[in-house]
């Protein structure tokens, strides 16, 4: 294949290059007309969704170009797997993108059983798929509360949040963690669920629609949030395929394309759902997109309940998983695979592989390369908020300035998996 070179006009500039341009135009200016300037919007901006700083080229109020500046919050953590044994790496994958921790477990361990060629049960793949889809309620619910904040409707945020708290629990239930949950393992989950834990799924999931409803008419009828978004931030679909944009954003744009439905995992091919696109392309479309992906992920959620198999919830792989506590107390071959397995690790052939998911962002990537040892030889993670980042020009260029945090509540990144 040939190397792909975007148009001139998608090439997003360097901050060291609008900071140059910006100068020559002030020293060419003509006195008697108004130079541009130079604003920083960040790093400390409320409304830029984590630290994250904007270099703004400004007329007045319409903004001229917009180079993202990243890199506050890098962490290593791609080089930190390289030294972690293979089960080690989930609780680092919690920590990539802190509103959809589970997606990438799922991602992370999806490439690993595909280089040790391990079949989950059934019953574990719809509870991964269950706690994917309660993960992007998570997301979305914080997404619309702050994006709504950003633009002055700040009981939409409390009402948000207040179901938010209910997704946590359940997660605090079945995993000890609220956040970081680190609940999905190579091979399968890490416990079984409690008992109560498919009734406290299904009554949160009865009050939900209605709740989705009630967002939706605080909004949709509100004049300032049309106006604030209606026309807003137009990303066409040929500007956003170009530009890597995936997710909601790329569907808003007109892209009919998600990884759950057009290139399954985990099962989810066994699920009936709708994937909700949109024309417009706006900062109103991709409200809309991901207010009907959390109605879609209630029934994707109903289905995993009324559907969940019986049967283990972990592969039959006695020097991959960690064995039953129960069966250590007895068994002196469980104790010493779990002593191996703990202090050890376990080896995984020679091999590479990259695994795709749906985030609630939208394509989630893990490269994986084992060199045949206990530990990972790389692991690469390609994140959405990433790729959707390098869009903000085109979305913000001759806009307003105030139409620039509309637009960056509108493609909902998280900081933490752009630097890493």
């Amino acid at each position: 294949m040939g190397t792909v070179v975007n148009p001139p006009e998608l090439e997003n500039p360097s901050v060291d290059d609008v900071l140059a341009d910006a100068a020559r135009h002030n020293r060419n200016a003509d006195p008697s007309q108004n130079a541009t300037m130079i604003l920083n919007m960040g790093p400390q901006h409320p409304s830029t969704h984590g630290v994250l700083r904007l270099v703004l080229e400004i007329d007045g109020e319409t903004v001229l170009s917009c180079a993202p500046d990243i890199g506050y919050l890098h962490t290593g953590i791609e080089k930190t797997c390289e030294a972690k044994f293979y089960q080690q790496v989930v609780p680092l994958t919690d920590r990539i993108d802190y509103l959809s921790p589970m997606t990438n477990n799922l991602c992370y361990c999806l490439a690993v059983e595909k280089l040790l060629q391990l079949e989950i049960p059934e019953r574990a793949q719809y509870m991964r798929v269950l706690l994917n889809e309660l993960t992007r309620l998570n997301s979305h619910l914080v997404w619309l509360g702050t994006h709504a904040m950003d633009i002055g409707a700040l009981t939409v945020f409390l009402y948000c949040f207040r179901e938010r708290e209910d997704v946590l629990r359940i997660f605090e239930n079945v995993s000890g963690q609220r956040m970081m949950t680190s609940y999905f393992r190579v091979g399968g989950l890490s416990m079984e669920p409690p008992l109560d834990f498919y009734d406290q799924v299904r009554s949160f999931l009865k009050i939900m629609p209605e709740r989705i409803d009630q967002y939706q008419n605080l909004l949709s009828g509100n004049p300032i949030w049309v106006n604030r978004t209606k026309g807003v931030g137009h990303l066409s679909a040929a500007d956003a395929i170009a530009l890597g944009v995936t997710g909601p954003p790329l569907r808003a744009s007109g892209v009919d394309w998600d990884l759950r439905r057009d290139m399954p995992y985990s099962g989810y091919e066994k699920f009936d759902f709708k994937v909700p696109v949109s024309q417009d392309g706006d900062v109103w479309a991709r409200y809309v997109v991901r207010l009907e992906e959390m109605r879609e992920s209630v029934k994707i959620c109903l289905q995993a309940l009324d559907g969940m198999p019986e049967g283990p919830i972990k592969a039959n792989a006695p020097k991959v998983v960690l064995p039953d506590r129960e069966q250590m107390k007895t068994q002196m071959e469980s104790l010493i695979y779990h002593f191996k397995i703990v202090t050890e690790g376990f080896t995984v052939p020679a091999g590479e592989v990259y695994q795709a998911v749906e985030s609630p962002r939208g394509e989630m990537g893990y490269y994986a390369v084992s060199d045949g040892t206990s530990k990972p030889y790389r692991v690469h993670m390609r994140n959405p908020s990433f790729a959707t980042l390098q869009a903000l020009e085109t979305m913000c260029k001759g806009r307003l300035l105030a139409d620039v945090v509309a637009v960056i509540g509108s493609i909902d990144i998280v900081l933490g998996e752009i630097d890493r």
